[in-house]
């Protein structure tokens, strides 16, 4: 054959093979043996998801589950916390094998547009979670210590833009989130030993079901549990840790999955004790004080106070999780780096921050109203950062041997048609 007949490889063939190369080289390296704290060293990302998810939106949605339903919506948490497990194990691999960031890349191989979009996504999804997790953090502060909620809820935010103006900003966050998840365990675990909730009933509501009047208020729940702007963020915490392809199977088993899994299992205690308390009553939470007394009927200032600390927990950590990852997202978005301690990440965060404290401000009479829609209208804009994340972790040029898997696809398919439903519905109930 001669010179003139021979095909050129394409660039992504090209990139394909040098991928392959690299996976050859990974599979021939000596498989590593970690120590206890090689495994707690890769901790840390998915946890950090996992804090943003569980907010004071999630908190709200999951009382209002219990209280208005019983145990019939705990199947939304078991089948969310699933399918948020795949998508941030998407993000994790997009995370070690992409040379640049997510969105950088998603403008390679998707286009300019394309990427920027997902970054003024995901910021739209922040300023929308910025409202519970200030309405959250006055509460909870203000319970603890007394005093006004508006007060605390400007104090906490202060508090988040000066930890968030550190110079290792994702390092001091992932630190601190750790700790409070684990805190924030230790205290829900305990609502529910005080609460005492029906575990055969509870068992029971992991069948699917779709109570009348629900439609609303499962799209917050999922909008809330399968946050996939979360499982988004995950892929530039692997990238700050530089993790490699030999640590795939380790973080999934001591970071992802125990990192989705907690929150998911935090909020199904919340519905439980809800409706173990305010459903004996048929009480609703539907305003900010009926969430601080839940458990007040049962164990009096000392349930009160356990809610206040998980409250708190959960304000304070998503705050700054959310804040972190809006900024750091837009700033990649508009080419202006992909770090957290880049000077428009910090500009960002702190518009996120002053929106959710204006807001709670301005929209006192109504918070846990407002917190429900907030949530859901989150649903909007998820679909096209799925979307991403599903086409991206197909691409054999950029994935290798880390490329979805069937059952993967399999799973990344139904949580499309899951988020895609959820934004169908309440574009339905908003119009109707």
């Amino acid at each position: 054959m001669s010179e003139q007949n021979k095909t050129i490889p394409s660039p992504d063939k090209q990139r394909g093979h040098m991928v392959a190369h690299e996976d050859n080289a990974a599979l021939a390296a000596p498989a590593k043996r970690r120590t206890f704290l090689g495994y707690l060293a890769l901790m840390g990302p998915a946890f950090v998801v996992g804090a943003w998810q569980f907010g004071p939106g999630n908190l709200t949605t999951a009382v209002q589950a219990g209280s208005r339903f019983d145990y019939s919506l705990v199947w939304v948490i078991a089948v969310s916390t699933v399918l948020m497990i795949f998508f941030t194990d998407m993000s994790v691999r997009l995370g070690i094998v992409t040379p640049t960031s997510l969105i950088a890349s998603i403008k390679d191989h998707l286009g300019k547009w394309v990427g920027v979009l997902a970054g003024f996504g995901v910021f739209g999804i922040t300023l929308m979670f910025s409202v519970g997790n200030a309405v959250g953090s006055g509460l909870g502060l203000s319970l603890i210590f007394g005093g006004s909620p508006v007060l605390w809820t400007v104090v906490c935010t202060i508090a988040v833009g000066i930890v968030l103006a550190f110079r290792n900003v994702y390092g001091i966050v992932e630190k601190a989130l750790l700790v409070i998840v684990v805190l924030m365990g230790i205290a829900f675990i305990a609502s529910t030993v005080v609460a005492q909730p029906d575990w055969y009933r509870s068992m029971a509501g992991m069948v699917p079901q779709l109570p009348p009047g629900s439609e609303i208020l499962i799209v917050a729940l999922v909008g809330t549990n399968f946050s996939i702007n979360a499982a988004f963020y995950t892929s530039y915490g692997i990238k700050e840790h530089r993790r490699t392809r030999a640590d795939y199977r380790d973080i999934t088993l001591v970071d992802t999955i125990p990192g989705i899994v907690a929150p998911g299992i935090m909020t199904a205690l919340v519905i439980m004790v809800a409706a173990a308390v305010l459903g004996k009553t048929g009480a609703e939470a539907g305003t900010i004080n009926a969430l601080a007394s839940i458990f007040t009927p049962l164990a009096g200032p000392v349930g009160a106070m356990l809610f206040a600390l998980g409250l708190s927990g959960a304000a304070f950590s998503s705050m700054i999780a959310n804040a972190t990852a809006g900024g750091t997202m837009l700033s990649d978005a508009l080419g202006r780096g992909a770090k957290a301690g880049s000077p428009t990440a910090r500009i960002v965060t702190g518009i996120i921050l002053a929106f959710g404290l204006v807001i709670t401000l301005s929209f006192q009479s109504s918070p846990v109203g407002l917190i429900v829609i907030a949530q859901s209208l989150t649903v909007l804009i998820a679909p096209l950062l799925g979307v991403l994340l599903f086409i991206m972790a197909n691409r054999t040029s950029i994935m290798g041997s880390l490329r979805n898997k069937w059952w993967h696809n399999l799973f990344g398919a139904i949580g499309l048609v899951a988020i895609i439903a959820s934004s169908v519905r309440l574009i339905t109930v908003l119009i109707g």
